[in-house]
Parts: C-alpha cells; sequence; structure tokens
C-alpha cells in the first residue's frame, strides 16, 4: 500500500515507524524538517519537507495514488483539510486526527464522509475510554469486551496466592474451566502458550472468557480481596482526564487535582458536578493525605510528563492504592513502567495505531486493539463465507506460531475455542496474534 502520513509529530512517527516495517511505501511529509530528520535516517520511508495544506505540496507527495492518507499534524482544522484535499485529489481513503469529540457523534459521520473524511481520530477520546474500561474491575489490568459482553479478554498479574499458578494449561481444560489462556507477558516477553506451559508468579495472564464466568478468574487468580472502584483521583487536568470524566461510570466519585491554577478554575466548568478539582501538585504527598487518598480504590496520572506519572502511581501504592493507571507517552518507558508494577499502562500513540490499522486491512475487522504492554494485537476477523476458515476446525487452519484463537462470537453468544472449534460463516472470531503481520492472518479469513 502506499500511504502518506502528514505530521511527523509522536503519532505520525510512531505510524511511520510500525507501517515501514510491514513493507508498505511509506511518505512522511512535514513542514519542520527537523523532525523528519531521526525517522528519515532510522526508518524505511521517504520524507518530504513541504506544507501539507499546500495542493502542489500534496501532489509532490502522491497523495493522488495512496491507498490512505493520514493526518495527525498537532492541528485539527489542518488535518481536515488535509484530508479533503487528498480526497479531492484521488486519495482512496483519508483519517484525520481530531480534538473535538463533538465530530464522533455518529449524526455527524454521512458529512464527514461527503467531504472526503472517512474516518476520524481522537487520541485522547481512545485513551479515556481505556481508562474509564478500566475502572470497571478493579482486580484487572487490561479489558476489552466484545460484542456487549458476549466474550472478554482480560489481562491480570498473577502474585504468589493465585490458585493457578505452577500447573500445565492443559490441566484447565481437562477440568473444563470456564477460560482460555491466550497469552502471557512475562518479563520483557509475550508467549503463545501450550498445553505443557505453566503460569508464574508475576506474569501478567490474559484470558478470553464470558462475562458470567468472570467471577470465576477472580477467585481462581486471588483477586477476592480487591475493593471495587468506588472513588478515583486523577492527577493533570488535560483532554484525556476532562474526557475520562464524562465516560467513567456515574456512581463513581471523581477528584482532579490540576497543578496550573488557571486550567484549574477551566477545569471546573468543563466537567460533571459529580468532579471536584482541586488546585495543586498531585506529587504532594501531604496533599493527597488529606484528600482522603486511604479511601480512593483507584489512582490515574495523566500528566504530560512519563516519569512524573510513574512515580506518582509507584507513591500511590505505597500509600495503599491497589489500582493505578499511568499515561506514558514515551514508548522506551513502557517496559520500565510494567517492571515496576504500576498498574495499568496507557500510550495514545500505540491505541491511535491499532484504529488506523484496521482501515488497512482488506478482510472484514470489527475489531483491533495494540496491546500498550505486550507488543501484540488483538483483532476481531468475521469469518467470510468463501474464506478459508469458514467450515474448518481451528486447528486445520495451521495458524502461524504467533497468532491463537481465543474465542468466537456466533449468533450473539461467546464460544471459547480450542483445536476442534469449527468457524462458520459470519462468526466473529477474535485472534490474539504476535511476533507476526495482522495482514498476514487476513487471507484465513477474507
Amino acid at each position: 500500500m502506499k500511504i502518506v502520513i502528514a505530521g511527523a509529530g509522536a503519532v505520525g512517527t510512531h505510524l511511520a515507524n510500525l507501517l515501514s516495517k510491514e513493507k508498505h511505501d511509506i511518505i512522511l511529509i512535514d513542514q519542520d524538517p527537523a523532525k523528519l530528520e531521526e525517522p528519515g535516517s532510522r526508518f524505511d520511508l521517504l520524507t518530504i519537507n513541504i506544507s501539507a495544506t499546500s495542493i502542489h505540496g500534496l501532489k509532490e507527495a502522491g497523495v493522488g495514488a495512496a491507498d490512505l492518507v493520514i493526518a495527525v499534524t498537532s492541528d485539527e482544522s489542518r488535518n481536515l483539510a488535509i484530508c479533503m484535499l487528498s480526497h479531492s485529489l484521488g486519495a482512496k481513503k483519508t483519517v484525520a486526527r481530531i480534538n473535538n469529540s463533538e465530530y464522533l457523534d455518529p449524526k455527524y459521520q454521512r458529512y464527514f464522509q461527503e467531504m472526503g473524511i472517512d474516518s476520524l481520530i481522537y487520541p485522547e477520546r481512545l485513551a479515556a475510554q481505556e481508562i474509564a474500561d478500566s475502572m470497571k474491575m478493579s482486580w484487572v489490568r487490561q479489558s476489552w469486551e466484545f460484542h456487549d459482553g458476549a466474550l472478554e479478554l482480560i489481562g491480570v498479574k498473577v502474585r504468589a496466592d493465585a490458585q493457578i499458578l505452577d500447573r500445565k494449561l492443559k490441566d484447565f481444560g481437562e477440568e473444563d474451566l470456564p477460560f482460555h489462556v491466550v497469552a502471557i507477558k512475562r518479563k520483557n516477553r509475550t508467549i503463545i502458550p501450550r498445553g505443557n506451559d505453566m503460569l508464574t508468579e508475576g506474569d501478567l495472564v490474559y484470558f478470553m472468557t464470558t462475562k458470567k464466568n468472570l467471577p470465576v478468574i477472580r477467585t481462581l487468580c486471588g483477586k477476592d480481596n480487591y475493593e471495587e472502584v468506588k472513588n478515583i483521583t486523577i492527577i493533570g487536568g488535560g483532554k484525556a482526564a476532562v474526557q475520562a470524566t464524562m465516560l467513567i461510570p456515574d456512581y463513581m466519585n471523581i477528584k482532579i487535582i490540576e497543578q496550573d491554577e488557571e486550567r484549574a478554575k477551566q477545569l471546573t466548568a468543563m466537567v460533571h458536578d459529580r468532579v471536584m478539582v482541586i488546585h495543586g501538585d498531585g506529587r504532594d504527598m501531604r496533599l493527597l493525605v488529606d484528600e482522603d487518598i486511604k479511601n480512593t480504590q483507584a489512582f490515574v496520572a495523566l500528566t504530560g510528563s512519563a516519569e512524573t506519572n510513574i512515580l506518582a502511581c509507584l507513591a500511590a501504592k505505597r500509600m495503599g492504592v491497589r489500582k493505578t493507571v499511568a499515561m506514558v507517552e514515551n514508548l522506551d518507558y513502557v517496559d520500565m513502567a510494567e517492571s515496576l508494577d504500576i498498574g495499568t499502562v496507557i500510550n495514545k500513540k500505540t491505541i491511535a495505531a491499532g484504529h488506523i490499522y484496521q482501515m488497512m486491512l482488506d478482510a472484514d475487522v470489527s475489531n483491533l486493539k495494540c496491546l500498550t504492554v505486550s507488543s501484540a494485537d488483538v483483532v476481531e476477523f468475521i469469518v467470510g463465507e468463501k474464506s478459508r476458515a469458514a467450515g474448518k476446525e481451528i486447528r486445520e487452519l495451521d495458524l502461524p506460531a504467533g497468532a491463537t484463537i481465543g474465542g468466537l462470537v456466533r449468533n450473539g453468544e461467546g464460544i471459547l475455542a480450542n483445536g476442534t472449534t469449527r468457524l462458520e460463516n459470519d462468526d466473529s472470531a477474535v485472534v490474539f496474534c504476535i511476533d507476526t503481520e495482522v495482514k498476514r492472518l487476513e487471507k484465513y479469513f477474507k
């Protein structure tokens, strides 16, 4: 595919890196030559120093022959203009980064499509959704729901008191336990396990299950004593924090601690009445004590500094908060944050990349997520009537070693998958994959 990326900021550079590894024809454009130096020297792509809102510049970048144009500059208006111009010049698909959640309202979707904008990406909104989802189960690091809970994928850190440690995974199958272990993150390695593999203390284990069976996993992982989230403290009152307050369930109480006095005043008018805004430094232990941190079940660090967020979560853990979430924008820090056991790690670049990557696939894909701490993807493929997978048992597909089908949704019902599970037309197959390109899995389903 020929892909033009406008904007060599953090999101654009990350996307360029990911996509260039898959041998796509990538052109990265930016009007600041300094931003193009590093990606131009490190990645397999072409950089062009031009203004992306210049018709002449877009023609020079070849958008007329582009399969996809991704506009991810820091300016929302520029991104919308780039996509509209690119569409007029002949680009097949366009995606624009925005910072106004109002544009995501479904009633405006047709309006943007008529302007030539196929998809809108608001990274802060996507991050906020993951934060809100992580609040629903205090004992889970990461969770994703498929088809209104027909299937659930959860990531759980297992401790020494977990009942499932040091037992072969095939034993769970023989006991007919209602889950499928689809992956294990062990230190810096993500493993697609086999029957003889065992879980060890400190593993981050990804379970595929159904909503009704979540309590079984909770007990087996020794998490029954985790208090449910009722009170949340957020430090950093940026866009992601504001969006999170809109998505977090209403029964939860929220405090936002913002260091900038003017921003704190603005927040008061921007958030719901149930949200308390406090002007102060969220790293100040005395302030956290005064704000009753001991009765807080979740602590979320969303400042612009990854270091501050990591250290703040560590401090909150020492003060007794079990559920902590850190925004870590520097990808080099993600593994470190996980090794420090700070809790849930959120990275806007990887979240946005998953949504954009979904547009590049030829197979029918209804969901794709990049897992921040595991260098892995979860993809929901729809089984096509004439696809290689239709009518086959999973073991007959000969999937790549780095991929496994965790479950299916058939007629709204979640089904946990094993080697003898037969795939049928229109099934939604949830595939967990590492060390393999998602594009390589398309041939089984389209």
